[in-house]
């Protein structure tokens, strides 16, 4: 007699344990799905409600071209008639070689406007009076009016000397008047200078010399 093996025979009964359990939980489900269907979802209700989202139609909008303004009306412009055309003459553009024609003017002389000569306003050798201001003073005539008057004072006389030595033109810078002013110019003018210098050549210069007035 043969013994079996115990390992063999633990295999054998654990196979049939597990599909006879595998049957029993299958039958219990079925039962349990079918008796109380209820107890399947939980005893929860999902009550919750369901909110519609409704879907806009957006139209698409189309760039419509617009047509160009239209372009200005046209000035209109007066054409010439026929008749003003007539009323123009022609002159007659022909050259009569046998007349004589005129000279034409002969052009007009331009004057020539001369230049003021430039004085000097200061120079390395200034003019001097011949005979220095004394000279100047024994030629100057008290005016009666300033006598009667008792005119007294200063003249001041601009004198503008070329290169000989000669008073071209003299002018009263500050005068007293009573006839004095005049008095003194013509006696600037009568007198005698020696030219200034400027680098050891003779040069036009304005000086201006005082002319004292008193009464004796």
């Amino acid at each position: 007699m043969k013994l079996k093996n115990p390992i063999a025979d633990l295999r054998l009964k654990y196979k049939k344990t597990f599909e006879v359990s595998l049957i029993i939980a299958l039958a219990i489900m079925i039962v349990a799905f079918k008796f109380f269907p209820d107890v399947t979802s939980g005893g929860l209700e999902l009550d919750a409600t369901q909110e519609l989202f409704t879907v806009e139609d957006i139209q698409q909008t189309k760039q419509e071209n617009r047509p160009p303004p239209p372009p200005k009306p046209p000035i209109p412009i007066e054409a010439p008639s026929d008749d003003v055309l007539e009323d123009i003459e022609i002159g007659d553009t022909e050259i009569d070689l046998s007349e004589e024609m005129e000279a034409p003017p002969p052009p007009k002389e331009e004057k020539k406007v001369e230049e003021e000569p430039t004085y000097f306003v200061a120079v390395e050798e200034m003019p001097e009076p011949v005979g220095g201001i004394k000279a100047i003073q024994e030629k100057i005539v008290y005016p009666e009016i300033a006598k009667r008057a008792g005119v007294e004072g200063k003249v001041y006389v601009l004198a503008f000397v070329d290169e000989s030595g000669n008073v071209t033109k003299a002018q009263v810078l500050k005068g007293i008047g009573a006839g004095c002013d005049e008095a003194a110019l013509d006696a600037v003018q009568k007198t005698k200078f020696k030219p200034g210098k400027q680098r050891g050549k003779p040069v036009r210069v304005q000086v201006s010399i005082p002319i004292i007035f008193k009464l004796q």
